[in-house]
């Protein structure tokens, strides 16, 4: 009984939303911004970056609810309600990395 509660708890705990500082950038192509200007690289850049704060902040609020739900209902609540940005996060930060390349390429300031 007790190996099945510890397998249970470990499996939800792995399930919940991950604090945004964890998700790691997904590859963006390189040359998704190969045509972009400099001012319009900054101008996508800022895009992105408010893009993901607000992004961030929903998913520390589901991480905060999943952790709350499991210890009081053993459910990451946040997470089965479609609260994790975790995707979106990824997919963020890499478009971001991705425009920093170009800026570094073009030697934009």
């Amino acid at each position: 009984m007790r190996k099945t509660l510890l397998i249970s708890t470990l499996f939800l705990a792995a399930a919940c939303a991950k604090n945004p500082d964890e998700i790691a950038a997904v590859e963006i192509g390189k040359n998704e911004y190969k045509g972009y200007s400099c001012k319009r690289l900054t101008q996508t850049k800022l895009e992105h970056t408010q893009a993901l704060e607000n992004a961030s902040a929903n998913q520390k609020k589901a991480a905060t609810g999943d952790a709350v739900g499991v210890i009081l209902l053993g459910l990451p609540i946040s997470s089965m309600a479609g609260g994790d940005e975790e995707t979106n996060i990824a997919v963020t930060k890499g478009h971001i990395q991705a425009i920093e390349r170009e800026q570094e390429r073009k030697s934009c300031k």
